[in-house]
């Protein structure tokens, strides 16, 4: 159920039978010559809003400009400083506890997300250490990627194997073909490129946009983007959604 498209009376209704919201956020950049520029937001945004109305649980707006500096190298793509996102989060945070909210569930969609988002909550956490705050109304978080979340994470890797990547990933690409037909459709697929190692996704940590586009100059990152299908992106989705629903629930019961 989305926030901004409730009265504030429903909202206030809502949140006192279930303190709890889910916030997607994503950036707006370059992915690759098949994906959409707002895939990474799109996609978080697509599961979240899913899951919020199958389940009946809170959806916030969508964050949609993340910590993206290395992709300016690309027409199209925005970014905030990650100290801008820090602010943002630190913001919401405190928004949200004053208006009741007492579980936030951060559903990410952009690796470059992580490290800000994660010191945000704890810088929100230890000024109320150091102005010794009373915890009776304090607001709880809990950040997860969609592609960390186990079935997803499995279907995924099962899917692409190796092909699948670390950036214009065809598992994200997939999704946006799921959820937004009308945008995206589907792509003759070359031969997969020479097999690597694939490891977690751990954030994307890369220096300056210049760098970056030397890099990578088609804009993926060891990922075979043609391979993603419609099919696929709804697999993805209803894994996504009963991942979501199990660990949503396992954070409110606390």
């Amino acid at each position: 159920m989305r926030l901004e498209m409730m009265t504030a009376p429903a909202a206030a209704a809502m949140i006192a039978r279930s303190p709890g919201i889910i916030w997607p956020m994503g950036s707006t950049e370059q992915h690759g010559p098949h994906g959409l520029i707002g895939t990474d937001h799109l996609c978080a945004e697509a599961i979240a809003r899913r899951f919020g109305a199958a389940r009946g649980v809170l959806v916030a707006p969508t964050l949609a400009v993340g910590q993206s500096h290395f992709q300016l190298g690309f027409p199209g793509s925005l970014a905030i400083r990650p100290s801008t996102l820090m602010a943002i989060v630190a913001d919401y945070l405190a928004a949200m506890e004053a208006t009741g909210i007492r579980r936030l569930y951060i559903l990410n969609g952009h690796g470059g997300n992580i490290a800000p988002v994660r010191s945000a909550v704890a810088e929100f956490h230890a000024a109320r250490s150091f102005n010794r705050i009373d915890p009776a109304s304090r607001i709880v978080v809990r950040l997860r990627s969609w592609w960390e979340l186990p079935r997803t994470d499995a279907l995924r890797k099962r899917l692409y194997g190796a092909a699948e990547g670390y950036h214009a990933t065809p598992s994200e690409i997939a999704i946006t073909q799921a959820a937004y037909p009308e945008a995206i459709g589907e792509f003759d697929a070359p031969p997969p490129p020479a097999s690597h190692d694939m490891s977690d996704h751990a954030g994307d940590n890369y220096e300056e946009a210049a760098s970056f586009r030397r890099a990578f100059p088609d804009g993926t990152v060891i990922s075979h983007s043609a391979l993603a299908r419609r099919a696929d992106g709804e697999a993805l989705l209803a894994a996504a959604v009963e991942d979501l629903a199990e660990d949503y629930a396992r954070f409110i019961a606390g």
